[in-house]
């Protein structure tokens, strides 16, 4: 490898950043995470190292400052958080590990902004996005206050600290609760403080549409704080289970069947060049027919985990973060407007569960072009144990959208 990479994390997120590296380099990459989990566990394109006090600020510090001081001979390491928690100690530790190594990552106050969501839509209100319509409530209160008279149910109920949410659980704890009644909502409300949480809830009203008003738009900006990619995605399909609702399993880049993709992705990227964001980050927005607007659910500070599409149109992340990082190139702005269809799930799972028709017609049209990829299905990983573990992943798929047949 030209320049010495570590990845943070062991998900779906890390194993197609893995596949990046592979596909530009040709060796494994370094990883640094607290647990195996199977995306990652028996694939050859990764060399994993494991620390179970990773998500601890000593334990953070503690180990990849071991790892910098052991690869400083190759020059500083490029290192490129996962997920949020990872996100987020690097941010909050950026001068301690800057001896070792580089990285594009928002400052710690932009992180802070969009992962407590109740400090994301109070701060950017007036920014210029859409949003919907949005209440708080603060779980530190004793007694559960009625919601105002004049709300439309149903609702969507859902942590502001994703983070501290995942720290108290309780049976059936969903990641994004449905309300469709005041009882039903103040119930919920109910259940999750008594589990311990005791940060804000976010109460908004919900876009009605299936999960073909989802869109997926994720964007590079170099560490100078310009835009330099950006895609702008129809979902298909989300998971089904009530605890990874919200994640994409099937979209399409470069389809919208309600327009305005440029006058859309204009708004983000001033949007995000207004605040001088730098590195990757996703949209999740929902369009709203009511007012023809696409509305910001949140914004992930990192690239997400369908987020592999944008080099399968040929523009590998890793690429963009070597080229920005370390060679100092800029590239001018482009939008990925070709198709292609990304699926996690098998073709019968496509033509069974999503109802948007013309939205099927395409996808199923994508699939026998060959305009199609899969973040796990790799040629270059070698291991027979990742390529079984795919095999039972897709007959898992069947089973869960059987069972999990209703979403948000």
């Amino acid at each position: 490898m030209q320049r010495n990479i570590a990845l943070l994390g062991s998900d779906m997120n890390v194993y197609y950043m893995a596949r990046c590296c592979h596909e530009k380099y040709g060796e494994p990459v370094d990883v640094i995470a607290t647990e195996p989990i199977r995306f990652t566990q028996y694939s050859s394109i990764v060399n994993i190292e494991y620390h179970s006090d990773l998500r601890t600020k000593e334990g953070f510090v503690k180990a990849l400052t071991e790892y910098g001081r052991n690869h400083i001979d190759q020059g500083k390491t490029l290192l490129i958080p996962c997920h949020d928690v990872y996100v987020r100690l690097l941010t909050e530790n950026a001068e301690a590990l800057k001896p070792y190594f580089v990285f594009n990552c928002p400052s710690y106050e932009i992180v802070d902004s969009f992962l407590v969501k109740e400090k994301f839509y109070k701060t950017y209100e007036k920014s210029g996005l859409d949003f919907p319509r949005t209440l708080y409530y603060d779980c530190m209160e004793k007694e559960t206050a009625p919601l105002p008279i004049d709300i439309r149910y149903p609702l969507i109920v859902k942590p502001s600290n994703a983070i501290e949410y995942g720290k108290h659980r309780f049976e059936g704890q969903p990641k994004v609760f449905k309300a469709t009644t005041p009882d039903n909502t103040v119930n919920f409300i109910n259940k999750v403080k008594a589990a311990g949480y005791r940060d804000t809830l976010i109460v908004q009203e919900f876009i009605p549409g299936d999960d073909s008003r989802l869109f997926d738009a994720v964007f590079y900006c170099n560490k100078n704080g310009k835009a330099e990619l950006a895609s702008f995605a129809q979902i298909g399909l989300q998971e089904h289970g009530p605890s990874a609702i919200g994640n994409c399993t099937v979209l399409i880049n470069g389809y919208n069947q309600f327009g305005n993709t440029k006058e859309t992705v204009e708004k983000l990227k001033k949007f995000l060049e207004s605040i001088h964001y730098t590195g990757f980050c996703e949209f999740d927005l929902k369009y709203d027919e009511s007012t023809g607007t696409f509305k910001v659910m949140e914004i992930n500070p990192r690239q997400a985990r369908s987020s592999y599409y944008l080099a399968a149109l040929g523009h590998n992340l890793i690429g963009y973060l070597v080229e920005d990082v370390f060679d100092n190139i800029e590239r001018d702005f482009v939008l990925l407007e070709k198709e292609v269809l990304l699926s996690m799930v098998p073709k019968a799972v496509i033509k069974k569960y999503i109802s948007n028709e013309a939205y099927k017609k395409e996808a199923l049209k994508l699939w026998r072009e060959r305009k199609k990829v899969d973040p796990l299905r790799y040629r270059g990983d070698k291991s027979i144990k990742h390529r079984f573990y795919l095999v039972l992943r897709a007959w898992n798929y069947r089973k869960k959208y059987k069972i999990n047949k209703n979403t948000i």
